[in-house]
């Protein structure tokens, strides 16, 4: 799933977009715009995405990303992805980091900085990403930030190291002893619906771990890629989880470019 853009630029100021309720990406073409030092024009955006709203997927920055890429296409620029981060969380007050693409960092969503570049990608795995059966939307802005107990800020500083260690030596299953723990303690400040369901559905199948959008309802079970019959146990897992209640059931393997080291 993405979003596509383009842009079409004019000699008179102002973005008109379709469709017109994608108001952040209309904002994040005039943004851009001015970054680029042409905010005497303006200019038509089209932005074709079919992701679901509100459910942790990144729509708006899926958007968002692809819309201030596409004003910098018009005019024949290509922005770094910190530029780009730095732009879209102007544009909606949070942003994801998909503007790294492959590259593994840990980024905080309301400021727009890489807070560490992990120096390679994640390892090779497959993700069976599904809805909690009750399917709320979720509004990022509207979500006070977590307050995060003494506890649980010196468990992210474990988990930061164990992230690190599982993209430095490609192993998939030290990324999902993290995600699983991530997920644990996001579990306290916005509960996902029958995730104990979901982390049983887990261990039954001897996945790396469970991961979860932090703002919307996503559960997703992590496989090692290079474990031998990792399709048919994705498709075993995916079965089980629609069994289970859960909606909108999705198989992705997820190979990223490794870096030259």
């Amino acid at each position: 799933m993405n979003s596509l853009a383009l842009f079409e630029v004019a000699d008179e100021q102002g973005v008109s977009v379709v469709p017109p309720e994608k108001m952040k990406a209309a904002k994040a073409a005039l943004l851009t715009l001015r970054h680029l030092d042409s905010h005497h024009l303006g200019g038509l955006l089209t932005v074709e995405s079919a992701i679901p709203v509100g459910h942790g997927y990144g729509s708006s920055t899926a958007d968002v990303v692809a819309s201030i890429r596409a004003v910098a296409d018009a005019f024949e620029m290509q922005l770094r992805p910190s530029v780009v981060c730095r732009l879209a969380v102007e544009a909606e007050r949070a942003s994801d980091a998909i503007a790294f693409e492959d590259q593994a960092v840990l980024f905080a969503q309301r400021e727009g900085v890489v807070i560490e570049h992990f120096g390679d990608a994640l390892p090779p795995i497959w993700v069976i990403g599904f809805k909690a059966n009750d399917g709320q939307l979720v509004d990022t802005l509207a979500l006070p930030p977590a307050r995060y107990s003494s506890e649980e800020i010196q468990t992210f500083a474990m988990l930061r190291g164990l992230a690190a260690r599982s993209i430095k030596y490609q192993d998939p299953h030290l990324l999902g002893q993290a995600a699983t723990l991530s997920a644990k303690i996001s579990q306290r400040h916005l509960a996902k619906a029958q995730f104990a369901t979901a982390l049983g559905i887990a261990n039954n199948f001897d996945a790396c771990g469970v991961q979860v959008a932090h703002s919307g309802s996503l559960i997703g079970i992590i496989l090692d890629a290079t474990a031998p019959g990792v399709a048919g146990t994705a498709r075993n897992i995916a079965e089980a989880a629609a069994t289970a209640g859960f909606k909108d059931v999705v198989v992705q393997p997820i190979y990223s470019v490794r870096r030259p080291s």
